[in-house]
């Protein structure tokens, strides 16, 4: 048997229990009443298990090799008897700040709504029992069913998007806030999730905009109409977020990157003047280390008493100290150091 989480008639907008697929969906259609319809819910669905559900409402077969196989982009396909929708899922995990996706997708028909779900973001079992406290709603038909389940998707999308809008406000408290400058590779990361929250909501704000604009929304009352604007709207706003985080995101790796920069050519410089200071003496000691016979310091002297006194290796070693401490001065001056 498919893997059917819930599967209901709705009449009046109440719910009741359903038998045989085929025969409730005649026997709906027979008797012609208004916004009555069966409900199927499934989850993760194999071919064959699909299959068994395809039997009893003849889907399309584009748009069952989509359910079946997944990994789709977020659209909605109207065929000669029925609509197809694509919704991507997403779902925050709190314990490593990632954003996972998944799929929800629904068919609606002639007095029918199929609801497939890939992953384990957005259940729809709350949307259910919502959509069964509000009798009214239920009572528009299949229809309320695609912009109940749509709206919890985009609500779904605003939680997500408070979670991003606070790990980039810590980043963005790392970046410009403290020494270490924050570390590209959680840049990277959440620039990634944030690339991921856009495959998913772009492409149905997209298409949803197509839908409900250019007339090809056969299937919408204009009563209808203006729920799905009010989920258009919300996915503008979240797209909007989205577009401003990928941007701070790209000014956050780009001030990260220069603070790098700069630190690098800070230790540079240091590196830089301590060599400096440290080939003075090694010069002035490679010169007397040559064992040249004749050099005027080796013989310098002066006379001390009876004694004399040879001058030379303690004036070599003051001039290196010298030297040394004058070169660490101007460089101090300057900055390097």
């Amino acid at each position: 048997m498919p893997v059917i989480v819930d599967k209901a008639i709705y009449r009046d907008g109440s719910r009741h229990g359903c038998g045989d697929l085929s025969d409730e969906l005649a026997s709906l259609r027979e008797r012609g009443d208004a916004g009555s319809f069966i409900w199927i819910g499934l989850k993760d669905p194999t071919d064959e298990e699909f299959a068994l559900v395809n039997s009893e409402l003849h889907l399309h077969p584009l748009a069952v090799e989509d359910a079946v196989n997944g990994h789709q982009r977020a659209k909605m396909e109207e065929y000669e008897r029925s609509l197809f929708v694509v919704l991507k899922t997403l779902r925050y995990v709190e314990a490593t700040s990632d954003v996972e996706t998944g799929e929800v997708m629904l068919f609606i028909g002639d007095r029918f709504v199929v609801t497939v779900r890939h992953g384990d973001g957005n259940p729809l079992q709350g949307v259910r029992h919502r959509l069964e406290l509000e009798s009214g709603k239920l009572a528009h038909g299949p229809l309320a069913v695609l912009h109940s389940v749509m709206d919890s998707v985009v609500d779904n999308y605003l939680v997500v998007d408070r979670e991003i809008r606070r790990d980039l406000e810590q980043i963005e408290e790392q970046v410009f806030g403290s020494a270490a400058g924050g570390d590209a590779n959680t840049i990277y990361r959440l620039k990634r999730e944030v690339l991921e929250f856009r495959r998913a909501s772009q492409p149905l704000a997209e298409t949803l905009h197509i839908y409900l604009e250019r007339g090809s929304g056969r299937h919408l009352q204009d009563d209808a109409r203006v729920f799905f604007r009010d989920v258009a709207d919300h996915l503008r706003l979240v797209n909007d977020h989205v577009d401003n985080y990928d941007h701070l995101l790209t000014d956050m790796l780009s001030a990260h990157l220069a603070a790098v920069s700069v630190r690098q050519n800070n230790d540079m410089r240091r590196i830089s003047a301590w060599v400096a200071i440290a080939a003075v003496p090694t010069m002035i000691a490679g010169v007397y280390g040559m064992n040249f016979e004749y050099m005027p310091e080796l013989s310098a002297s002066v006379h001390v008493g009876s004694g004399e006194f040879r001058y030379g290796y303690f004036v070599v070693l003051l001039a290196m100290g010298g030297i040394c401490v004058g070169l660490y001065r101007a460089f101090r001056r300057s900055g390097w150091l």
